[in-house]
């Protein structure tokens, strides 16, 4: 498994990538969640699924893409929607598009073999509708998922918590288990420069 200094040495060269014009594309950069990420994929084994959103980076990498083949991606402008199914990994960029896919998942390994989906969300997307619709049925259908709250307090530049005056709490319903880890990233929501807000 790579180190936290391996991963905060890719992310890096990505940004300077990025900020020297050499991807002509958004990027969603890693930072601040290296231990909590590294302790979580522990508990994943080769044949479990990991499905997130546009911030994939490093769960790419401790899910056993090599670096060179993940960096190929990103310089082809494809940061935000990597998709590794030969590793079992799996993004959209669209805001809660990739609960219902890995719903689909987990339905299919019931039915085949034992794996497990691990699907990783940010803390607003986690307080919305499809969420807990994914979580419900995730548990009436007993699923072997794992549903992750990366927790940065955001939602791209408002507080989440001023959304909607509370944060879940970390829970578990039968196989279905719900967990959060709180971080904060020295990186824009998009990009790698500072991001000025008017």
């Amino acid at each position: 498994m790579m180190t936290s200094e391996q991963l905060i040495a890719f992310e890096e060269s990505i940004a300077d990538a990025f900020n020297a014009g050499q991807i002509h594309a958004p990027i969603h950069l890693d930072n601040g969640n290296e231990a909590a990420l590294i302790e979580i994929f522990r508990d994943i084994g080769p044949s479990d699924w990991v499905c997130g959103t546009w911030r994939m980076h490093y769960k790419c990498l401790l899910k056993g893409v090599p670096p060179e083949e993940l960096r190929a991606e990103i310089m082809k402008g494809r940061s935000i929607s990597l998709c590794f199914p030969q590793y079992r990994i799996i993004s959209s960029a669209i805001a809660g598009g990739i609960l219902p896919i890995a719903v689909g998942i987990a339905m299919a390994m019931k039915k085949t073999e034992p794996a497990r989906v691990n699907v990783f969300v940010g803390d607003m997307m986690a307080e919305s509708g499809a969420f807990h619709e994914c979580v419900k049925y995730a548990a009436n259908h007993m699923l072997n998922m794992r549903f992750i709250i990366e927790d940065n307090g955001l939602s791209v530049c408002t507080p989440t918590e001023a959304v909607w005056g509370r944060t879940m709490p970390a829970m578990s319903d039968g196989a279905v288990m719900i967990s959060r880890y709180r971080y904060q990233s020295k990186y824009p929501h998009a990009g790698a420069g500072k991001r000025i807000q008017f």
